[in-house]
């Protein structure tokens, strides 16, 4: 299964990254404004469309792990597109600071022919939310 990992390290405490991966009025902030809804529990699930100008992917998300204040994981699909894919937020305390690890796995068992599933591109889209959009708000500059 092909999996990309992203890390940042963030000069906050790990609860505040926390908070910031899994309360709804957060993640609004920084990764997608219309979340409809969102709860850090097992089996919690939402879906909303994002517009990629040429394309609008539905996204469906449902929890299937939480270690709270440390890992969440959902189960990441798209109505009317094959695959399903899997994103891990983990957290690590280290030195005074945060490590967030981001591993988003099984993007192979999408159709490669759609543009938005390739590998650069998802790479490219998680180090914008993980090393600039997160990066940004938790400075406080968004």
């Amino acid at each position: 299964m092909l999996a990309i990992t992203i890390s940042e390290v963030y000069p906050v405490k790990p609860e505040t990254v926390w908070n910031a991966i899994t309360q709804l009025k957060q993640m609004r902030q920084w990764f997608f404004e219309n979340i409809p809804a969102f709860k850090a529990e097992i089996g919690f699930t939402t879906q909303f469309e994002v517009d990629a100008g040429e394309r609008q992917f539905i996204h469906k998300w449902k929890i299937v792990e939480v270690i709270p204040g440390q890992l969440i994981k959902y189960e990441w699909s798209y109505e009317h597109y094959r695959g399903m894919g899997y994103v891990t937020f983990n957290i690590e305390h280290e030195a005074g600071q945060t490590k967030l690890t981001l591993v988003s796995e099984g993007l192979d068992s999408f159709k490669p022919k759609v543009p938005e599933f390739t590998t650069e591109s998802c790479q490219a889209g998680w180090n914008y939310f993980i090393k600039e959009r997160l990066q940004a708000y938790l400075s406080g500059s968004l």
